[in-house]
């Protein structure tokens, strides 16, 4: 199985963990990871790393994401979802209270840099143990808040029930924030309480959920996406000549051309390329790089060179 990444459409009901295990079946291989969890209860996009392309997951988890989710107001939840064990219920009055600027009013400081305390049930480890595992065996945590960036929290639609008001957003967000957090927060500045009720994850970085394959019957072969496509969506890409690729295949350095910004760099050998700095770290990603390129190597700049941070063996057909 040629390794690449792949675009799978997580269903409801199960882990990220056992989309792993379904794909390490269709492809033959073990060597198979996934860029940032979803829990069971949410749908959306997972990237999954095959073989040598697992390698590229670590460039890929640190991407922005988009989320739509469901938030209810009316109550909060023990997990923040609707998993948990809800909490007291607000009254009748404080729910015929949230009309359309209050609920905007509350979300505006939600948004932005913000402090965050992720949820009580997240993998976020305390004393190497993780949350969650700490939570169920019965303890109490106190888990420090964290810098996390939410570029928009907008509101849809605000659909009143019995009992509760559910309100549709889309969330765009820097990588290790936490919806639900978004949910129980914004039901605590409204007084109602709140929780997740629906998460789905629609992008991560430059890559939708509608590029996705659906895990049922998935055809790996046919949907995998080459490690250079992948690479070039995530990060500023130095095409590199044949010389050069072989340099950098044997963890030599080679000249940084004037112009090459810092940060990490995919490395992409191209048929007849000339060895060139991206004109901007802006300009450089997507520039869909030939059917045929090859990502050779991650690389960095150290001075007037660069040098292999992570490389990518040539495979063998």
């Amino acid at each position: 199985m040629t390794s690449g990444i792949l675009l799978v459409d997580k269903p409801h009901g199960i882990t990220s963990h056992d989309v792993v295990s379904r794909i390490r079946r269709a492809a033959g291989t073990r060597k198979v990871g996934h860029a940032g969890t979803l829990d069971p209860m949410a749908t959306g996009l997972l990237l999954i790393g095959i073989d040598g392309a697992t390698r590229l997951l670590h460039y890929l988890v640190g991407l922005d994401k988009e989320y739509l989710a469901t938030v209810r107001l009316g109550w909060g939840t023990s997990t923040d979802d609707a998993e948990g064990e809800a909490g007291p219920r607000a009254d009748a009055e404080a729910l015929s209270g949230l009309d359309e600027a209050r609920i905007l009013a509350a979300m505006l400081p939600l948004t932005g840099d913000i402090e965050q305390v992720p949820s009580q049930v997240s993998a976020v480890k305390i004393g190497g143990k993780r949350a969650y595992a700490r939570v169920r065996a019965g303890e109490t945590v106190e888990i420090a808040p964290r810098r996390v960036t939410v570029s928009a929290f907008d509101l849809g639609a605000i659909r009143p029930g019995e009992g509760y008001v559910d309100l549709d957003v889309r969330v765009e967000c820097s990588s290790g924030t936490y919806v639900r957090a978004l949910a129980r927060d914004l039901g605590a500045a409204l007084g109602t309480g709140g929780h997740l009720t629906m998460l789905r994850r629609t992008r991560i970085g430059a890559f939708g959920v509608d590029e996705a394959a659906g895990l049922e019957g998935i055809d790996v072969a046919a949907s995998i996406m080459a490690p250079a496509e992948a690479a070039a969506r995530a990060l500023p890409v130095a095409r590199v000549d044949a010389a050069a690729a072989r340099d950098l295949g044997h963890g030599k350095r080679i000249p940084a051309p004037a112009g090459t910004p810092d940060g990490p760099l995919a490395a992409i050998a191209e048929p007849d390329a000339d060895t060139a700095p991206p004109a901007s770290a802006a300009d450089a990603v997507h520039p869909e790089p030939a059917p045929d390129a090859r990502l050779v190597a991650i690389v960095e700049r150290r001075g007037d060179t660069l040098k292999v941070v992570t490389g990518f063996p040539e495979e063998t057909p």
